[in-house]
């Protein structure tokens, strides 16, 4: 390992020693080691880190990188039946060749020193969701779903002064935990139970549990379960009755077919874009939104950016611009009432592509499609000696739940033996929601056709025979 300022590398700036001694002299300081002088020494490894030699050479390099990527398999190589937040689509070729120019593939944010068509892009990209989920106003992407419905909660308990949360019982349990971690300095979550039969939320505990200190009612529609619950306008007409907000998180694949929340009285609603012209990533192509009605009162409690449209001096001409900067956390910074953090510019742009393509004609097919497909894969599953799917009677879309109590086996087991042919099974739920016993979440999108859900029947049949 070179000594401190001995090596300098070929594709890192200022490394080599002369440079490294300017900037060090510049800061006043004799070595990088000296930075970190307020480090307790116990603390310190007081020796260099077991790392293999620097390569140097780029083609080496390239080399060494594509022989460890070699050894990934992802859904491309497998049959894909897993879900449960992050989706199989298909991903029309335009997504990613526009999100792949230079000007949008370094949209971290789009300030006008560097916009280059950004602010306008994700204004539209407001516009386009708006449109979809009924409500005026969107949010600037948030880092996922997951974080779009922390701040809506959020901002649902400043807005009443209100300390508790409803939430379905249902919820994806990492979710669950993230709002409980979120809130917890603020504000109590609480679980809402599902009915056993329809899977849809019970409204006998609903009622139970709706009080004069609830925030909000925070569903989704449709649940991590794939219910697509049909009393959702009553739900948020109950939440109403009673002074809290009605928040409902959508898939925005699902609202060619499915009402618009903002239609039935949401007051805010959040999503997960991934649908939208993504590919599933590990550790990425996540993002989501925050809509509300155009009112201040919900404006002003937006912790993210809002791009908005003006007037510029030159007569019928338009400029875009981040609105009402002053009250997120970039300019309040700690006094700010909510953080927003890395934003997900790329993938608003992406969305924005998907959606400009596929406009409302093409939402529906691919709302119908995706109905009939999962419809197609449960009745066939349900046919199999043992299998009970759907698990519930309420209605479904892309995802559903499939039970294997009568088969002896259990989903680990199960699954183990499809990945063998080939096969990706649903997502085991039975440390999650041990009340369902052995079952897990199937996942169909436009992707599986009827010869891909016939050899999954096929698979399971041998695997449970």
């Amino acid at each position: 390992m070179p000594k401190d300022g001995a090596y300098g590398h070929p594709y890192i700036p200022n490394t080599s020693p002369a440079a490294r001694r300017r900037m060090l002299a510049a800061i006043g300081v004799a070595s990088a080691a000296d930075l970190y002088d307020a480090v307790p020494t116990g603390l310190k490894l007081k020796r260099p880190l077991d790392l293999p030699p620097p390569i140097a050479s780029e083609y080496a390099l390239r080399r060494h990188v594509e022989g460890i990527l070699a050894k990934n398999k992802s859904c491309a190589d497998l049959l894909n039946f897993r879900g449960a937040g992050c989706w199989q689509h298909y991903v029309p070729a335009v997504c990613d060749e526009i999100n792949r120019r230079g000007e949008f593939l370094t949209a971290y944010a789009g300030w006008s020193y560097s916009d280059h068509g950004k602010l306008q892009a994700i204004f539209e990209y407001q516009s386009l969701i708006g449109e979809l989920v009924g409500l005026d106003v969107v949010s600037t992407p948030t880092y996922d779903m997951g974080a779009a419905a922390n701040s809506a909660v959020a901002m649902a308990c400043r807005l009443t002064g209100r300390k508790r949360i409803l939430v379905p019982a249902s919820l994806d349990r990492a979710r669950l935990s993230q709002m409980r971690g979120f809130t917890k300095p603020f504000a109590s979550v609480i679980e809402v139970a599902i009915d056993k039969k329809t899977g849809e939320l019970d409204r006998k505990d609903l009622t139970a549990k709706l009080a004069a200190d609830t925030a909000a009612v925070y569903i989704e529609v449709p649940s991590f379960l794939g219910i697509v619950d049909a009393g959702a306008p009553d739900i948020v007409k109950r939440a109403h009755a009673k002074g809290a907000l009605a928040i409902v998180g959508v898939d925005p694949s699902t609202l060619g077919v499915l009402e618009a929340p903002g239609n039935y009285g949401a007051d805010l609603v959040v999503g997960e874009l991934q649908p939208l012209g993504m590919h599933m990533n590990g550790g990425g192509g996540q993002a989501g939104f925050i809509a509300s009605r155009d009112e201040p009162r919900f404006v002003d409690e937006y912790p993210s950016f809002l791009i908005s449209l003006t007037r510029a001096p030159e007569s019928g001409a338009f400029g875009f611009g981040v609105g009402t900067l002053d009250r997120t956390s970039y300019h309040k910074r700690h006094a700010a009432t909510d953080y927003y953090g890395t934003t997900q510019w790329l993938w608003g742009i992406t969305a924005a592509v998907y959606l400009s393509l596929m406009g409302p004609a093409g939402m529906r097919e691919l709302g119908e499609g995706i109905i009939q497909r999962a419809a197609y894969a449960a009745e066939h599953l349900g046919r199999i000696k043992g299998v009970k799917a759907p698990l519930f009677t309420g209605a479904c879309f892309k995802e559903f739940v499939v039970n294997f109590d009568r088969t002896g086996k259990t989903v680990a087991a199960i699954n183990k033996r499809l990945l063998r042919q080939g096969i990706i099974g649903g997502k085991d739920l039975s440390h999650a929601f041990p009340a369902l016993g052995q079952s897990a979440l199937f996942c169909v999108t436009e992707i599986h056709d009827r010869a891909a859900i016939d050899r999954l029947a096929a698979a399971l049949k041998e695997v449970l025979s």
